[in-house]
């Protein structure tokens, strides 16, 4: 098994009880990247869950790629992901999450724009054309939409909410990122260094297994990154912020 430093890729998967789909995600980042030839890593941080995921990813690394970062409770997603990118060597970091809603065969896509130097910051979109919801009651349909036009003037970003994207380990290197909530990515998108970011379409798909963890405590936290964004704090100047580029979704 490779180091850590041998990777050019390294995507951080948090996870909170989800030893039902753990594997199957695993090994089909695995194929991915294989078949990419991209030299990928997958950590998995896991907030001590009670389902055993952790144990059970320990016990994959001499089949794949990855390794697991223990974390004492259930402390969050947003810094979950940074505590596991601070884990990474690799040149090229992101994230994804567990439950297969994030689409794995784009990742290719995500990956070559960054390292081929067509943009800094390569974001998976829901909301370009050739992205897409599938199996989402209307509920979730409506509180996403809304929480992206809360967002709107801040960015040219169309899917501003994203929890699936890569970037340069110099876009959030030395940069304040807030741990609040699950919206990592409005940190990265608001206060990252990069100079241009793409937009890759792919169809968010609800969860195989398992339980959201969106709650009402969730939306107050995201309500909250928005009100720090709006007051500026961190927030990149609209006027010299990256041009935003759309990847049209090839079927």
């Amino acid at each position: 098994m490779s180091t850590s430093s041998d990777y050019e890729v390294a995507v951080v998967i948090p996870t909170y009880n989800e030893a039902a789909g753990i594997e199957s995600l695993i090994a089909t980042l695995s194929d991915v990247f294989a078949g990419a030839a991209i030299r990928g890593e997958i950590v998995v941080v896991d907030d001590n869950s009670p389902d055993g995921t952790g144990a059970l990813v320990d016990s994959l690394r001499s089949r794949y790629p990855v390794r697991c970062v223990h974390r004492a409770g259930k402390l969050g997603l947003a810094s979950a992901v940074i505590d596991g990118w601070a884990t990474c060597d690799a040149p090229i970091l992101g994230v994804m999450d567990a439950d297969f809603s994030h689409d794995p065969r784009i990742v290719p896509d995500l990956v070559n724009a960054v390292r081929s130097g067509e943009c800094d910051l390569a974001i998976g979109s829901r909301y370009v054309p050739g992205g897409g919801i599938t199996n989402w009651p209307w509920r979730r349909r409506v509180t996403s939409r809304v929480a992206i036009l809360l967002a709107a003037p801040l960015t040219r970003v169309k899917d501003i909410t994203s929890g699936y994207f890569f970037c340069r380990r110099e876009v959030i290197e030395g940069v304040n990122l807030d741990p609040i909530g699950f919206k990592i990515g409005l940190e990265v998108i608001m206060k990252g260094k990069y100079r241009q970011a793409k937009e890759v379409p792919y169809v968010f798909t609800d969860r195989r297994h398992g339980a959201s963890k969106l709650n009402a405590g969730e939306i107050v936290n995201y309500l909250k990154q928005l009100a720090k964004m709006y007051a500026g704090a961190g927030r990149r100047p609209r006027d010299g912020a990256a041009r935003a580029i759309v990847s049209q979704r090839q079927e």
